[in-house]
């Protein structure tokens, strides 16, 4: 590995941005990212957005000074020109512009198709990685779209056997065992099996894509002081603590069960360099907590870097020109930051 710092400034990799459903604030808060490039901000990446150039040649009214975003025909030639944000003249059309704040089924189902668009330019090697502005499942729906969301369309177009969503917020980064499921459904979800393949790809990623090469990692129990030594239930003992164990033997830095309201707040701090939870709210109040407008969904186990903003279409304030594309710039540079760790690590990228 090498120890030269990675400069976006030379390096510059590209990345494919999915413009997300035109109906919600996705071409709003693009614009505004490219404005303050404009304005004299440092790019993380260069971005090729993946859209029909209509939606956002619509919401430049909503943004006193917006620049108008040039088309290209990928991203050799957004490279080649030298351009910081350029369209991708090989995106889906609209059939029409949706109305702001509607679920529209043309929106859902062209919204869908730039993200496969943009993962098919990252599984063909020609940018690095893939950033996704904001999609609404109900739209996917009404389109005629039957994968319930962003990470099973790129698991499934990367024919990978499991991913994992990482939340960043802050120092805190936190993986989740189990997803969109009923809280009730949890116990059944969470095997020691699953955990200790979920730990090995967690210390695998952590380490590629952020570092250090041997992540220091904390587990939280299933249930409240995890477990109580089996009074508050069984799984901590029987499921949970043999995953530690298993993942310790196979050379992973793990500790746990330990429980979630110590060990998520001393990872904020820096103990861990990332947090294994059993369910979705168990983790995710805590990094919107500390970083309300700055989080990050990353998808770890993908051949790309993959980073989202970590909010939704904003229907209610679509087309209001007030969006704020603060998630957007932070998975920009965050995928930034991964690229560079992973050029320096030696695994393929551009």
């Amino acid at each position: 590995m090498s120890d030269a710092a990675w400069d976006p400034a030379v390096d510059a990799p590209v990345l494919a941005l999915s413009l997300g459903d035109p109906a919600g604030i996705g071409p709003e808060i693009v614009l505004r990212y490219a404005e303050a490039l404009e304005k004299g901000g440092s790019p993380a990446c260069r971005l090729l957005v993946v859209g029909d150039p209509a939606a956002l040649e619509r919401d430049r009214r909503l943004i006193e000074g917006a620049p108008a975003l040039p088309v290209v025909e990928g991203p050799e030639a957004l490279r080649q020109a030298g351009l910081a944000v350029g369209v991708f003249g090989g995106a889906r059309a609209l059939e029409r512009l949706p109305a702001y704040g509607a679920v529209d089924a043309g929106a859902g189902a062209a919204s869908h198709a730039w993200v496969v668009e943009a993962a098919d330019l990252a599984l063909a090697g020609r940018v690095a990685g893939v950033v996704t502005a904001p999609v609404n499942k109900a739209a996917w729906h009404a389109g005629g779209v039957t994968v319930p969301g962003h990470t099973e369309v790129l698991q499934q177009r990367a024919g990978v056997p499991r991913v994992l969503m990482l939340l960043v917020g802050g120092r805190l980064r936190t993986a989740l065992a189990t997803v969109h499921v009923p809280l009730a459904d949890v116990p059944a979800l969470v095997t020691t099996e699953e955990l200790v393949a979920r730990l090995e790809l967690l210390a695998r990623t952590i380490a590629d894509g952020f570092g250090p090469d041997v992540p220091r990692l904390a587990v939280c129990g299933l249930n409240p002081h995890a477990g109580e030594e089996g009074l508050f239930g069984r799984e901590d003992l029987d499921v949970i603590r043999p995953a530690v164990e298993a993942a310790r033997e196979r050379g992973i830095d793990a500790h746990g069960p330990l429980p979630a309201d110590a060990c998520i707040p001393a990872a904020a701090q820096g103990a861990y360099d990332a947090v294994l939870a059993m369910y979705h709210d168990q983790a995710l109040p805590a990094v919107k907590t500390i970083a309300p407008r700055e989080a990050v969904n990353v998808t770890l186990g993908l051949p790309f870097v993959r980073t989202s903003v970590d909010h939704g279409t904003a229907f209610d304030i679509a087309g209001r020109g007030i969006a704020s594309d603060s998630s957007l710039a932070a998975a920009v540079r965050l995928a930034g930051e991964m690229v560079g760790r992973r050029a320096q690590r030696g695994i393929a990228g551009i």
